[in-house]
């Protein structure tokens, strides 16, 4: 959506950070929440001072005691091998496998999530975990408990900054995006039991010694096309979901623990 789009279609004045922070507040979001937040930031319409001002909302909304959290991931550091949207030739795998700089979490740009998770990484007192693909940035409390132990095998399971948001009972803003962009819900991949789950070798270059290497981490073959249908039937069976609008989009707020534990049990039940 261009910035002029924005502008018609946002029809009762430019959305604030004020505007975002009261719409905040009126959703259920509480001062000292742990909140992961998957975002879009052109579903708002136009926003005064871009996603700085969303940014901002969403910390004035939890307090000083609060904790946000936003996924960080950088899918273009992965194996060339894997790479589908789009492939690269065969005779290039090797030399990127090669010559890719290695994992910071300073330096390296996000991939794929949008404007204000990459702004929100940047700023300052933020804290990126260290995982070359699949890095989470927290900001306050619970900041280097939620990103300071990310193990590099199976990123998104029990060593994730998902599971600290679990274990502290966090919850999930989806801000105009849809459960097909929610990560806790492969955190239930990892803890349930269905048929076809298997482990893949992925590669990453990281700095190990101050030295750029090659690696190879194990993980778990993730599947999110029945994602949404995830979302739904958790509605559906009366699941803690809050909804409405944060300027003009439509959001939702849950806790992560019980939708973490429906997942599971839905997987289990039926990806056959």
């Amino acid at each position: 959506m261009s910035e002029l789009d924005a502008i018609k279609n946002t029809i009762e004045g430019p959305v604030t950070v004020d505007s975002i922070k009261k719409d905040l507040l009126n959703l259920g979001v509480l001062k000292g929440m742990v909140l992961l937040v998957h975002s879009s930031l052109s579903s708002l319409g136009w926003v005064s001072g871009g996603p700085v001002g969303v940014i901002l909302a969403l910390e004035e909304a939890l307090g000083p005691e609060g904790t946000l959290v936003m996924p960080t991931h950088s899918g273009d550091l992965t194996d060339p091998e894997r790479w589908e949207n789009p492939p690269v030739p065969e005779g290039w795998k090797e030399i990127i496998r090669q010559t890719m700089p290695a994992f910071d979490s300073d330096f390296t740009p996000t991939r794929g999530m949008g404007r204000i998770a990459e702004t929100f990484r940047k700023q300052a007192g933020a804290l990126r975990s260290d995982h070359p693909h699949v890095s989470f940035a927290a900001r306050g409390k619970q900041a280097e408990f939620i990103t300071g132990s990310h193990g590099l095998h199976f990123g998104l399971g029990e060593d994730s900054p998902l599971a600290r948001v679990y274990e502290l009972e966090g919850w999930i803003l989806l801000l105009g995006v849809g459960h097909e962009c929610n990560t806790s819900i492969h955190l239930a991949e990892f803890r349930a039991d269905f048929p076809g789950k298997k482990e893949i070798q992925q590669g990453a270059p990281i700095l190990q010694d101050g030295v750029r290497r090659w690696v190879k981490l194990n993980e778990l073959e993730e599947k999110s096309e029945d994602f949404e249908e995830i979302g739904k039937a958790y509605q559906k069976s009366a699941g803690k979901i809050l909804t409405g609008k944060v300027g003009n989009a439509q959001v939702e707020l849950i806790p992560q623990q019980d939708l973490v534990d429906f997942s599971v049990e839905w997987m289990s039940e039926n990806r056959k």
